[in-house]
C-alpha cells in the first residue's frame, strides 16, 4: 500500500493531534491527510509514503465515523479516498451532520468533523460535545471561523472553558441598549489566540493553478429599483411590501433580472466551452434554462429537487443553486465558473470557488466571472463578501439615507 502525499500534508500529520483543527484553502487535500494522520497517529499504523518506509498493520486500531456534508456522503468522496489506506482491521462510518446524533454514545472511536459547522449552540453542537468527550476527534474546515464565538463549540471541547456560558461572561461585552444580546467587543483576545494557535493547525500551499476573478457589471433597472426601496412597492405582485426579507429579495430580482447580466453571460460562453454557473433563486435558473435550450447548449443541475452530475463532452454548462451545491464535489474538467449572482455568505463564495481549484487540476490558469451591478443592494454584498463576512438584510435596510442611485 503506497500513499503520495505533498509536503506540506506530512507536515501538518506531523502536527495534528486529537482536538485539533486542520486549517487549509479549499482543494488541497485535507481529507487524505486526515485519514493519513488516522492510521499513523491515531492507531499506530505505518505507511509506505511516496515509495519511503515500510507497510505495517494497525497497533491500535480503532473504528473511524465521518461526519460531512450530505453531499459529500452521498457522492461517496471519503470511500475514494479512504480506498488507499489498508482498514480492514476496523469499521469506518460516513454520515451527514444531519445525523449526527445518531452517534452520541460512540466510545473509544475516532470521528472525522468535515467542514466546521459548529456555531451556535443548537442540535449540532450539543451532539459534537458529547461526542468529543468519549473520543479523539479532529475538525476540518477552509472557511476558519469569522468571530470568536464561533470557536467555542471547539474551546469548551477542548477544555478550555466549561461552557458557552464561562467564555462569554469572561470574554464578551454586551451592547447595554441593544433589545436582544449582541457583542460589541471581546477582552482578553491574546488569551484567545493563544487557545485558537493551540487547537489550529494551518496547511498552507502554494497551488499550481492561478485564480483571475473578474468583476462583470451589469444595468439594472433604477425607477424599478426605486419603486422598490423608495415606495416598498412589489411591481410583481402589486402589493405592498412589509417584510425586510421580502424587501431584498425584490430589489435583487429587479437587479438579477436585467437583460444585460444574461447577455453578458452568453458572451463568456461564447469564449468559454464548459462553465459551472452558480445562482441564488428559482427566476434565475429558469432564464438561464431558456436561453441554454434556445442556443442549444446542454446542461445539467444541482439544486435542491435534481441532483445531476457534471456533465461531460466538449461543450456544456452546470447550473448550480449555492445552497445546495457549493460543497463536497470536484470538478477538473473545466476552469471556468460564472458566478451569476452573489451569495451572501463570504464562507459559500470561496467553497464555491473551490470546486475547480483543486490539487489535480490541469489548469493553470482558473476563470471567475463574478456578475455584479452597481445597484445599491449589489455593492453592499459585494462589500461585505470582501470583509469576509455575511451581508446583514436588516443593518442593510436601516442604512436608508446612505443609498445613492
Amino acid at each position: 500500500m503506497a500513499i503520495s502525499l505533498y509536503p506540506h500534508q506530512e507536515e501538518a500529520i506531523s502536527k495534528l493531534k486529537s482536538g485539533s483543527v486542520l486549517v487549509a484553502d479549499v482543494g488541497t487535500g485535507k481529507s487524505r491527510t486526515a485519514l493519513a494522520y488516522f492510521y499513523i497517529r491515531e492507531c499506530e499504523g505505518q505507511l509506505r509514503v511516496n515509495g519511503v518506509g515500510e507497510d505495517a498493520p494497525m497497533r491500535r486500531p480503532k473504528d473511524l465515523y465521518i461526519i460531512c456534508p450530505a453531499k459529500k456522503r452521498d457522492s461517496h468522496e471519503w470511500e475514494d479516498e479512504a480506498s488507499f489506506f489498508d482498514f480492514s482491521q476496523i469499521d469506518i462510518h460516513i454520515d451527514s451532520w444531519n445525523n449526527i446524533k445518531k452517534y452520541t454514545n460512540v466510545n473509544s472511536s475516532f470521528f472525522i468533523f468535515d467542514e466546521q459547522r459548529l456555531i451556535g449552540s443548537g442540535a449540532w453542537v450539543k451532539a459534537f460535545l458529547k461526542l468529543a468527550q468519549r473520543n479523539h476527534w479532529i475538525l476540518l474546515t477552509g472557511t476558519p471561523a469569522d468571530t470568536w464565538s464561533d470557536l467555542i463549540p471547539v474551546f469548551v471541547a477542548n477544555g478550555f472553558y466549561k461552557n458557552k456560558r464561562e467564555f462569554l461572561n469572561r470574554h464578551a461585552v454586551f451592547n447595554r441598549f441593544s433589545k436582544f444580546p449582541k457583542i460589541d467587543r471581546y477582552v482578553e483576545t491574546k488569551r484567545l489566540e493563544r487557545l485558537r494557535d493551540l487547537v489550529y493547525v494551518k496547511m498552507e500551499f502554494a497551488k499550481i493553478a492561478e485564480q483571475h476573478h473578474v468583476n462583470v457589471m451589469c444595468d439594472y433597472d433604477k425607477k424599478l429599483y426605486l419603486q422598490v426601496w423608495k415606495d416598498r412597492w412589489d411591481p410583481y405582485d402589486n402589493k405592498p411590501i412589509r417584510e425586510t426579507g421580502k424587501l431584498c429579495y425584490l430589489m435583487r430580482r429587479v437587479v438579477n433580472e436585467d437583460p444585460s447580466r444574461l447577455t453578458n453571460t452568453l458572451e463568456i460562453l461564447d469564449e468559454h466551452p464548459k462553465v459551472i454557473i452558480f445562482y441564488n433563486y428559482t427566476y434565475e435558473l429558469n432564464t438561464l434554462r431558456d436561453a441554454l435550450n434556445a442556443i442549444g447548449v446542454p446542461y445539467n443541475e444541482w439544486n435542491g429537487e435534481i441532483h445531476e452530475p457534471v456533465p461531460e463532452g466538449e461543450r456544456w454548462c452546470y447550473l448550480v443553486q449555492y445552497t445546495a451545491g457549493a460543497e463536497a464535489w470536484n470538478c477538473t474538467t473545466t476552469d471556468t465558473v460564472i458566478f451569476y449572482s452573489q451569495n451572501y455568505s463570504y464562507r459559500i463564495m470561496i467553497q464555491s470557488a473551490g470546486r475547480i481549484d483543486r490539487l489535480n487540476t490541469p489548469y493553470a490558469d482558473l476563470y471567475y466571472y463574478h456578475l455584479k451591478s452597481h445597484a445599491p443592494i449589489d455593492i453592499a454584498i459585494a462589500r461585505a463578501i470582501q470583509q469576509k463576512r455575511k451581508f446583514n438584510e436588516s443593518a442593510f435596510v436601516g442604512s436608508y439615507k446612505k443609498h445613492r442611485l
